[in-house]
């Protein structure tokens, strides 16, 4: 139970039920009220008609404005976070993966980027990846940056196995590759889909994820020879069903923090493939890592995986081995531990 003096407040702008920071905060939220921690949860009531930078830009006001002694355990850039968690990444690095456009919400990070990183107590990055991306932007000091790994939730119902290969008539024999995710120009989902072209081998795809251009994705797929072989499913809320009954998950992201799809997909029996662009990579096979999400040196170990049973199960086996590490308790201990430490420095 929880002696702590001060609210403990944590903080996220979205509430939906799809992104994976959102899921995490959930997550860390019940572990939390199952131990007999109070908190509660500030999330945006701005309208969504308002441009996207003004909403960052009066959220921040706000949640500042109210803070009064409250602890602010953040998961948004915002100026006046104790403990902010990187989850989303450094921006700075990720404008270096994308097209350079024009939009008034980039500066607007930046600049809370910048005063978070600085105002902050102490820095959450979820894998080594981001914490040496911080400092290389930001000059922030090493030891005010802890590296905690994110965290899942390791049991998982393996009575769904079999309901999305009937409900999408997919042979028994077929190996399934999922993607998970949502925003598919960063995810990689256009350079999958070519890759997947060039692949000699049978096989069924799965795009789990939502994507305002989503249906350029599917004429995509259908120009490049694969409109029976993939199957664009949008979001969806029983995700586990898909682990189950799926053999391979590729990501060949642009930029990711560090993928929470991967840990879920690990635990529900899949090999992984994704890049080193990746912080999830950090604790993948070296072997199944891209050098970037076009990179064409993957495709033998893909037809491996396909091709060879022995190799496959031993990747399964490895990943599930792994990822027994990574429990969602784990991270509650070590994420309350630096909240502790945080306080205690500050007499709260």
């Amino acid at each position: 139970m929880s002696d702590f003096k001060a609210e403990i407040c944590f903080i996220r702008r979205n509430r939906t039920p799809y992104g994976g920071a959102e899921k995490y905060l959930a997550r860390l939220s019940n572990t939390l009220t199952e131990q007999g921690y109070t908190h509660s949860l500030i999330h945006s009531r701005l309208p969504n008609f308002l441009p996207s930078f003004l909403r960052a830009m009066l959220f921040n006001l706000g949640v500042c404005l109210q803070k009064g002694q409250r602890f602010y355990f953040s998961l948004e850039r915002i100026s006046c976070p104790d403990i902010y968690r990187a989850g989303d990444g450094v921006h700075r690095q990720f404008l270096l993966s994308k097209n350079k456009r024009f939009n008034l919400l980039n500066p607007v990070y930046l600049y809370l980027e910048r005063r978070c990183f600085r105002n902050a107590r102490r820095i959450i990055a979820n894998s080594m990846m981001v914490r040496n991306d911080i400092i290389r932007h930001y000059k922030i000091d090493f030891d005010k940056i802890s590296v905690i790994y994110s965290g899942v939730e390791l049991d998982i119902d393996n009575s769904l196995a079999g309901s999305v290969r009937q409900e999408l008539s997919i042979d028994p024999s077929t190996r399934i590759i999922l993607f998970v995710g949502s925003g598919f120009v960063r995810k990689g989902v256009s350079e999958m889909l070519h890759l997947l072209a060039k692949l000699d081998r049978d096989f069924f795809a799965i795009i789990v994820g939502k994507d305002k251009h989503l249906q350029r994705y599917v004429v995509l797929s259908e120009q490049l020879g694969l409109a029976g072989k993939v199957k664009f499913v949008g979001p969806v809320r029983d995700i586990d069903r898909y682990y189950v009954d799926s053999d391979i998950l590729m990501l060949p992201a642009r930029y990711e923090p560090f993928s929470n799809v991967v840990l879920e997909a690990m635990r529900g029996g899949n090999a992984v493939i994704t890049t080193r662009q990746n912080g999830a990579a950090e604790v993948l096979q070296d072997e199944l890592l891209m050098d970037n999400s076009a990179d064409e040196k993957i495709l033998p170990a893909l037809q491996k995986l396909l091709d060879q049973p022995d190799y496959l199960a031993k990747t399964k086996q490895q990943n599930l081995d792994t990822v027994r590490e990574f429990s969602i308790e784990k991270n509650a201990r070590e994420t309350l531990a630096l909240i502790e430490a945080t306080m205690k420095e500050s007499g709260q």
